[in-house]
């Protein structure tokens, strides 16, 4: 652990895109939840994981003014940096990395997520510090299948996770790969990072670890948060 004295903490906390799925006027990240935005939400449970945590927020660049407003009452906002999105997830990625010059552990993280917990954050720091990488899946509850052309076949769910983030990594294996000249199959972090040969390191995520890209979701997350003071 010795090694962690020397690295800082940054999370890239992507909400680059404008959520159309949501149907509503106002991108999603920006919706209220429970009295909260749920970007505010998730840059608070970024800052309240390490009082050394950096937060590189990638907004789009119409809304940047509206990103800052939210965030000047979080406690901690001097720990944020604003920076515009790109043209997508991989380019808003991009960018929010550019702005990290010091070695570091890099957490990258959608903004709407924002049920993640602190736990989770320090257990990904924890193991991204011991093996390089920490990627949050979750098993499937559902049965699979695997569609090509007009046939599909089932596919075990037991040897099925599902994809979460924050996808955390040692800034020296994630920087390099994102030097990479953009394609289709680059749908995460670790997808990159894999391009490059490098192994990845799966850890356990968080069921409530949702991504609120529809309404339905944001129903779910607003009757788990009741249930947590109920």
């Amino acid at each position: 652990m010795d090694q962690a004295l020397n690295l800082s903490k940054v999370a890239v906390i992507v909400a680059g895109g404008v959520g159309l799925r949501m149907g509503a006027s106002t991108p999603k990240q920006f919706l209220e939840l429970e009295g909260k935005s749920l970007l505010t939400r998730t840059v608070e449970t970024f800052l309240q994981s390490y009082s050394d945590m950096r937060v590189v927020l990638v907004l789009p660049e119409s809304h940047l003014e509206l990103g800052r407003d939210i965030c000047k009452t979080i406690n901690g906002a001097e720990r944020i940096q604003f920076v515009p999105g790109g043209e997508t997830r991989f380019h808003s990625v991009q960018n929010g990395l550019r702005q990290i010059k010091d070695p570091s552990i890099v957490f990258v993280h959608d903004a709407v997520r924002c049920l993640l917990s602190v736990s989770l954050i320090q257990r990904c720091y924890e193991q991204a510090i011991r093996l390089g990488s920490a990627i949050p899946v979750i098993p499937s509850t559902d049965s699979i299948r695997l569609v090509e052309g007009e046939s599909s076949h089932s596919i075990a769910r037991s040897s099925v996770r599902l994809v979460q983030t924050p996808q955390t990594f040692q800034s020296d294996i994630l920087l390099p790969a994102y030097e990479a000249t953009y394609m289709a199959d680059f749908t995460d972090e670790a997808s990159v990072v894999e391009f490059t040969g490098e192994r990845v390191h799966l850890i356990d995520g968080e069921q409530h670890n949702i991504k609120i890209t529809g309404p339905m979701d944001l129903l779910v997350a607003r009757e788990y948060l009741r249930s947590l003071t109920s």
